[in-house]
């Protein structure tokens, strides 16, 4: 089973820690590098400042947890999007931003993929979890609208990677597609497939 996260900043790094115990191989795909101000919203760490975030979280698993897992440091096109997603039997949607979504979700419709989204609202008082068949990508309010920077929103943003992590779990062991609201008071299952 190989489960590959798409986006391992704030939702992504945190809900695939998460997923470390899982018998699956772990793959993450970002382009991105580590900067300071990830590190009060991201399960990124100090030593990794200027890495990419793909490569730094592998390098982290197999440090701290002694977890295998692989890493692309690159962004996800039209052009790379088949062959590196191709080979996952899970693909996990941690992006933050419209286009990127619907490329991952496009891709996944086409070639039969399951696709479990990961999200948080601008303004992060909710997050989704929810699977491709019924979810559907907001625009930024901004393009580039950052939404987890500064660590306000990381009592959220741990609850929304856990949900997500246990949403991912529930798939790989029992096929269930669980969708899921979170916020601060409560996390509430909207669906199960």
């Amino acid at each position: 089973m190989r489960i590959l996260f798409c986006g391992v900043g704030a939702i992504g790094s945190q809900a695939a820690l998460l997923c470390r115990n899982l018998e699956a191989t772990l793959v993450f795909v970002d382009f991105d590098r580590v900067e300071s101000k990830n590190l009060l919203a991201q399960a990124h760490v100090k030593p990794s400042l200027g890495k990419n975030k793909a490569e730094a979280l592998k390098l982290q698993l197999l440090n701290l947890h002694g977890v295998k897992t692989e890493s692309f440091g690159v962004r996800v096109t039209r052009d790379n999007v088949a062959a590196l997603c191709g080979g996952a039997d899970l693909l996990v949607d941690c992006f933050d931003n419209q286009d990127s979504r619907r490329l991952l979700s496009d891709f996944a419709r086409g070639a039969g993929k399951p696709l479990v989204h990961g999200a948080v609202s601008a303004d992060g008082t909710f997050g989704l979890v929810r699977w491709d068949e019924r979810f559907v990508p907001d625009a930024e309010d901004t393009a580039g609208q950052a939404t987890c920077e500064g660590g306000a929103h990381l009592p959220l943003l741990g609850l929304l990677a856990a949900t997500l992590a246990r949403s991912v779990q529930d798939f790989i062991k029992q096929g269930v597609k669980r969708d899921a609201l979170v916020n601060l008071s409560s996390v509430v299952p909207t669906t199960h497939h």
